[in-house]
């Protein structure tokens, strides 16, 4: 018996949900389990973040037994259901022929439980629970692995990768958020196939950075992704600053490489992942801007940095919001003695900017990332900050409307219309303008 559910809620509604499908399953005359990262993240009493079932029935069979079902991957045998306000993935047992494409299956076979473990990517993922039983079904020695801590293919390696091109990145991400070690012909296996990582899409690229990026070990994953040899298939501009000097006055940490995963590790576990991007991109401009003065010089690299984040980003397919907010983090990373010198109201005007708290956070990292590390401009500049929120938590709203200013001005619609509503905002932040009276006032004589 693997006790294993009473590490958990059994009231949870998710969880009760998922049994209840097996349950549905099972009397209905087919085998079903809990199968894949569920078990993984149960043994490991972890509270999985959703619950999918593997089972003998057919797809058509599933669908007549469940109420709201979506055939999405039917014809690879995957149905949808909803149940209780939660979407459940049931799978029918299978094995795969061909994968020509190095992503999906040319056809499926409909088989048992134990051929379908064995076509599962890491050991760690090819085990199946029984939570009526509460049995383990480990055909794979995935049981072993997980207490070995081993990121381990299922049967060959090579045939693995060949099915899935990325399963290569998924082999260095399970490892690092799991903070596990490769088996050694998991790591073999990754080097040698290290370039069929560029033929990823790179929606499915950008999906794994993120999850690795958001992990405590995300610097030690860079670091694998560098020694592996796959880092110039998925982000060769990253791989550029490996090596590229800084100077030594300012810099013992190292190269630009060093520095950057320094300023990673020292992010907060709830670093938002706009700062995280935003700490990994934020010196990306400096092999670019590389010189030699009377020092070793990045001239505009925050500018750069800034232009090359968008275009990795762009190729990554990442939201254009998210490109936006990264962007605009990274090209102003550079200016905490600037802002400190700022006239008050302008200063707080940047304070109140959406994006300043992920800004914050990059000012902080990037001198956490520094040795010898010197925070006291950070802190200079996060106590204006935290004094800004004390008399505005949000950005005020001015005194005097567009349609107002340009009435009383005589003006047209126009830019400038935005620049004095920008300088009468910026007013209010100082305590200058405190009243509807003052800001009519001001206005008359500008």
């Amino acid at each position: 018996m693997a006790d294993i559910l009473c590490h958990f809620c059994y009231h949870s509604n998710v969880l009760k949900s998922a049994i209840e499908i097996v349950t549905t399953l099972q009397k209905a005359g087919h085998k079903a389990y809990f199968a894949g990262g569920c078990v993984r993240d149960m043994i490991l009493k972890v509270e999985p973040k959703d619950y999918d079932i593997a089972t003998s029935a057919r797809p058509e069979e599933i669908e007549a037994m469940f109420e709201k079902t979506i055939p999405v991957g039917k014809s690879f045998g995957v149905i949808f259901t909803h149940l209780n306000g939660h979407n459940f993935e049931i799978a029918t047992f299978r094995s795969d022929s061909g994968y020509s494409d190095g992503r999906r299956p040319d056809a499926v076979i409909f088989t048992h439980a134990e051929e379908d473990a064995k076509r599962r990517d890491f050991t760690i993922n090819g085990l199946f629970y029984d939570p009526i039983t509460d049995e383990i079904h480990d055909f794979v020695g995935g049981r072993n692995d997980i207490e070995n801590k081993l990121i381990r293919f299922i049967g060959t390696p090579h045939e693995r990768i060949l099915e899935d091109h990325l399963r290569i990145i998924r082999a260095i991400r399970f490892k690092n958020t799991l903070g596990f070690g490769y088996h050694p012909d998991t790591y073999q296996a990754i080097k040698k196939h290290a370039q069929l990582a560029d033929k990823v899409s790179w929606e499915r690229v950008r999906d794994e950075l993120n999850k690795i990026i958001s992990c405590s070990m995300a610097a030690v994953a860079f670091e694998d992704f560098q020694d592996t040899g796959v880092l110039p298939y998925i982000l060769p501009e990253l791989e550029e600053c490996k090596g590229v000097a800084q100077p030594a006055e300012y810099h013992h940490e190292g190269d630009v490489w060093t520095h950057l995963m320094q300023s990673l590790s020292s992010l907060p576990k709830d670093a938002s992942l706009t700062a995280r991007w935003a700490v990994i991109f934020h010196d990306i401009g400096k092999p670019e801007t590389f010189k030699i003065a009377e020092r070793i010089r990045f001239d505009n690299h925050s500018s750069i940095s800034a232009e090359i984040a968008e275009k990795i980003m762009r190729r990554l397919k990442f939201p254009r919001r998210e490109i936006e907010r990264i962007t605009w983090v990274v090209k102003h990373h550079f200016m905490m003695l600037e802002l400190l010198k700022m006239p008050l109201g302008r200063q707080r005007h940047w304070f109140l900017n959406d994006g300043f708290p992920d800004l914050l956070l990059l000012f902080y990292a990037d001198a956490a990332g520094t040795s010898p590390t010197d925070l006291s401009l950070f802190e200079q500049v996060k106590a204006a900050y935290e004094e800004c929120l004390y008399h505005f938590p949000e950005m005020p709203k001015a005194f005097l409307s567009g349609e107002e200013i340009m009435k009383i001005l005589a003006l047209k619609p126009g830019p400038k219309i935005g620049e004095i509503t920008k300088s009468l905002i910026e007013k209010q932040l100082s305590h200058e303008i405190k009243s509807r009276e003052e800001a009519i006032k001001w206005l008359k004589i500008i």
